[in-house]
């Protein structure tokens, strides 16, 4: 179903990441040189935009196939696997999200080391291409 001003929901989606990713990098950054820390642990923005760009990339079918899902009922577009945004996929999501934001696998750490509100936003963002990959990994396997 298309999303308002005649722009469909996925257009949507991605305005909104790229909103608070790069309103998040300007906060971010600034929040960080107020307080003198690197990545003060009260900026939650980057974990907001970490997980949104999971669950986007995560359901990439859904997201870009708009007209796939639009023409399939609810319960048969969850059966083909189009749309994979019941409880369970989300909270693997979250889950896979948290574990590789904490863990910060190579290049995650390093993009740390970006200046200003870069760093903090950036390792949140490759953390999130781990964790849809690991969405990808479970939807091939069934689960």
């Amino acid at each position: 179903m298309p999303g308002g001003w005649g722009i469909n929901n996925e257009i949507l989606r991605l305005l909104f990441f790229l909103l608070v990713s790069f309103g998040g990098v300007w906060a971010a950054g600034r929040v960080a040189s107020h307080s003198g820390k690197h990545d003060p642990q009260f900026v939650v923005i980057d974990e907001v935009s970490g997980q949104w760009l999971t669950l986007m990339l995560g359901n990439v079918h859904a997201f870009w196939n708009h007209s796939t899902i639009e023409h399939t009922s609810y319960a048969g577009a969850h059966l083909t696997g189009a749309v994979l945004s019941n409880w369970k996929y989300l909270l693997l999501g979250f889950i896979l999200f948290r574990g590789f934001d904490i863990w910060k696998p190579p290049p995650v750490r390093q993009l740390e080391s970006l200046p200003g509100g870069w760093g903090i936003m950036a390792d949140d963002w490759a953390a999130a291409v781990y964790a849809a990959a690991g969405l990808w990994i479970a939807r091939w396997f069934g689960l």
